[in-house]
């Protein structure tokens, strides 16, 4: 399979989804995110990005249900993003230990504080959800490996970007990647706080 070096796992599942090539961004986007480099993806819709980050974060993870705090946190828009997420993710995870949650404004945040304590390995949130978490000591971000951005243009509204920017600032370890259409200059401004030495991939 064309798909090289991902976890046997995931291979698997693009065989039961019948994906048996990668589309040109996938090819040169994610050896560069496996590499563990901040990155950087542009490419138009329809390229596969959302496909690439679920395949790179469940590699990242090595497929499989480690500790209680979350080890991949996903940021989409709202909640509508949160749910498509969720289910992206969910048919690369059947059958495996790894454990997700789809968490946004509109759920209780008692809720969501109670239910993630129970253990989760992908929180798929917002911004403004995950810092009112981490705000009230309801996720732990100690054990982070990788924070996505899907369709990251959202980012371009300042109160959306300072939200993500002081959580990263407690963020010690974790790999960043952004995913968008196109460049913009409020996602080139973050490369000042969390995304210095990052590598641009484009398609």
């Amino acid at each position: 399979m064309p798909f090289r070096k991902l976890h046997p796992h995931l291979l698997e599942n693009l065989e039961r989804l019948e994906i048996e090539t990668p589309t040109p961004f996938q090819k040169s986007s994610i050896p560069v995110i496996k590499s563990g480099i901040n990155v950087f993806a542009f490419a138009k819709k329809g390229s596969g990005k959302t496909t690439a980050l679920v395949l790179t974060t469940l590699q990242k993870l090595k497929c499989e249900a480690v500790g209680d705090a979350p080890r991949a946190v996903v940021l989409v828009e709202n909640k509508e993003r949160v749910l498509e997420l969720y289910d992206a993710f969910a048919e690369y995870t059947k059958y495996s230990t790894v454990r997700l949650y789809a968490s946004y404004e509109q759920l209780h945040i008692d809720v969501q504080k109670s239910e993630i304590y129970m253990g989760v390995d992908v929180l798929i949130t917002t911004p403004k959800t995950l810092h009112n978490l981490f705000l009230t000591n309801g996720v732990s971000i100690s054990e982070l490996k990788i924070v996505s951005v899907d369709d990251a243009e959202f980012l371009s509204n300042k109160k959306e970007s300072t939200g993500l920017i002081a959580m990263a600032a407690s963020i010690k370890k974790s790999q960043f990647v952004l995913y968008a259409e196109k460049p913009h200059p409020q996602l080139e401004r973050l490369k000042s706080h969390f995304m210095e030495h990052s590598r641009t991939v484009k398609a």
